[in-house]
């Protein structure tokens, strides 16, 4: 039989209370967040963890984020690189990421941060031109999803043999199984998420935290 774990409330307490390690001003910025008309758009705090424990388990140096919003993401990914590693961040929205800033200079990880704001499928470009082709540990992908497709390219020839690529929102709330939602967001998603089932430049696995998380290996 088929099963996944349904995890909410007394054990999802128990979940929180276990496993859950979050600093103070991350939880500062998930509760500010929280308050935000689009504040759907923030990780987990599990999921931050997650993408955190994936980042020092590869010792990762160099990452990318594709999307970055409020910045939970990105100071997850930061405090894991060592004093001199680096994150680009790329971001089309100065408001949203202006509270990124104030948070990663709290946290002391701003300069390991840079941000580019624009469209993200031109930053990855431009970080190609620089010569960062192979040279990327991990990189993380949570933006417009119709461009999903186009981002996993990219960050696929930034990333080194034994690098991570992680897409977020690969279950869009469940409505990838409905044939029936034809949504450009989901479609894209999907016909991601089919391309990737037998794409044999990376090794695959999902992660079943926060709306689903694609883990991609590169061989």
């Amino acid at each position: 039989m088929k099963n996944w774990p349904n995890i909410r409330d007394a054990l999802a307490d128990y979940v929180d209370n276990n496993w859950l390690r979050e600093s103070p001003a991350k939880r500062r910025l998930r509760e500010e967040t929280a308050k935000m008309p689009r504040a759907g758009m923030q990780i987990s705090a599990h999921q931050g963890q997650q993408i955190g424990l994936l980042a020092r388990a590869i010792g990762a140096r160099r990452a990318v984020e594709v999307g970055t919003f409020t910045g939970y993401s990105s100071l997850c990914i930061a405090e894991a690189l060592p004093q001199d590693g680096k994150l680009w961040c790329c971001d089309v929205n100065k408001e949203w990421t202006a509270i990124a800033r104030r948070y990663w200079a709290e946290a002391g990880l701003d300069k390991r941060i840079e941000l580019t704001i624009g469209p993200a499928s031109k930053t990855l470009d431009w970080l190609l031109a620089q010569g960062l082709a192979g040279q990327i540990d991990l990189a993380f992908i949570d933006a417009n999803k119709d461009d999903y497709g186009a981002y996993y390219e990219r960050c696929l020839k930034l990333v080194r043999r034994g690098g991570l690529v992680l897409i977020d929102n690969v279950l869009w709330g469940g409505a990838v199984a409905n044939l029936a939602d034809t949504d450009k967001d989901t479609e894209a998603i999907r016909a991601l998420n089919a391309k990737l089932r037998t794409d044999e430049r990376v090794d695959l696995t999902l992660l079943a935290v926060g709306d689903g998380m694609t883990c991609a290996l590169k061989r």
